[in-house]
């Protein structure tokens, strides 16, 4: 099984939301195999959303979430409330939010933990920026937030551990990682993971994100390594979105064969 994680960061409106949605939907009929597909909107579509994948297999999910079950904490979304609304999975330690709001390896792992004890199944999200692969410290750097945020995570048996690796200095740039790379950096946190959690491997997933498009995503998609992929900008396009969906159906045809 193959994934691919849309996350549409804060970019549409309801009626874009929804015009976009439905769009995906179409594009879903026609293939004969398809991944597990997940829509990542903003907190205000959220339920518009979920009303056009009803009855469908896309999942719904949130772009963050809030520590706190509830209280006074203005402005915040709690994972009850992302849990009412019908989501499946939610977003956690991705890089905009470490970067631009100041999201450290300790915040981090108490969002995870909060995630993990909930309905829905979070997507830890780590990479490096370009001074740390620059200076030889790429695998330092994914190792010490791989370890903060796993060493005191308790993961029911049942549940699934997705880990996206997401290379600061490729996302948005237009400039993917090398798939020898990626496909290193993979089996590194696929490895930690297990170590550091004693967790089923057939639970533990590791997707890839950073400028995936519909010319990359079948290189990414057909190693072994890569469970899906977490998509940005692209997933905006609905002919480029469309073209990552391909991809995914051809490789996992490809595997029963």
């Amino acid at each position: 099984m193959k994934y691919i994680f849309a996350n549409w960061k804060m970019n549409l409106g309801i009626r874009e939301s929804i015009a976009l949605s439905r769009a995906v939907m179409r594009i879903l009929r026609g293939e004969e195999k398809t991944p597990i597909v997940s829509i990542f909107p903003s907190f205000t579509v959220l339920n518009d959303v979920r009303k056009i994948m009803a009855r469908s297999r896309v999942k719904l999910g949130a772009q963050n979430c809030a520590i706190e079950k509830k209280g006074s904490f203005t402005g915040e979304v709690s994972i009850g409330m992302l849990e009412d609304v019908g989501c499946d999975y939610v977003l956690v330690g991705h890089s905009e939010r470490r970067t631009l709001f100041a999201e450290d390896n300790e915040l981090v792992a108490k969002r995870l933990k909060s995630a993990m004890e909930s309905r829905l199944t979070p997507i830890l999200c780590v990479g490096e920026p370009a001074s740390e692969r620059e200076s030889g410290n790429a695998e330092g750097y994914v190792s010490e937030q791989l370890y903060s945020a796993l060493k005191d995570l308790k993961i029911p048996k049942q549940k699934d551990l997705f880990i996206a690796y997401e290379p600061v200095w490729a996302i948005g740039s237009g400039q993917a990682a090398l798939v020898a790379d990626m496909v290193f950096m993979h089996g590194l946190i696929r490895s930690l993971a297990k170590t550091i959690t004693d967790h089923q491997d057939s639970k533990i997933h590791v997707i890839y994100g950073g400028s995936v498009d519909a010319k990359n995503a079948y290189g990414f998609l057909r190693e072994a390594q890569v469970d899906g992929v977490l998509v940005g900008g692209a997933s905006l396009k609905i002919r480029e979105f469309e073209g990552i969906v391909q991809s995914a159906s051809e490789v996992m045809l490809a595997q029963e064969l």
